[in-house]
């Protein structure tokens, strides 16, 4: 079962192919996405990538949570749902 992994703290010139370079040694990636403004607008220095399996997803998270990229460290976790987010 595939997990989706928040990704915070991103340099604003990061790509969705940079996240995909950064988590393939994890395990296989199947999406990688920059979140940013509506309108197709300038990235909001966060993303999402979907890694295969649990076992993937929490070696990204031990990998890559505080590793600085670009000058930034990085916040990796497993996403939250938009229902269990507090508001």
């Amino acid at each position: 079962m595939s997990v989706r992994l928040y990704v915070g703290n991103l340099s604003f010139d990061a790509t969705g192919e940079d996240l995909q370079e950064l988590f393939a040694p994890s395990g296989e990636v199947l999406d990688a996405i920059i979140v940013t403004r509506p309108g197709g607008g300038r990235p909001r220095g966060f993303g999402f990538v979907t890694m295969e399996d649990a076992a993937a997803a929490d070696s990204a998270i031990a990998q890559l949570d505080g590793l600085e990229v670009a000058g930034r460290a990085l916040k990796v976790n497993v996403a939250k749902d938009r229902e269990e987010r507090d508001r």
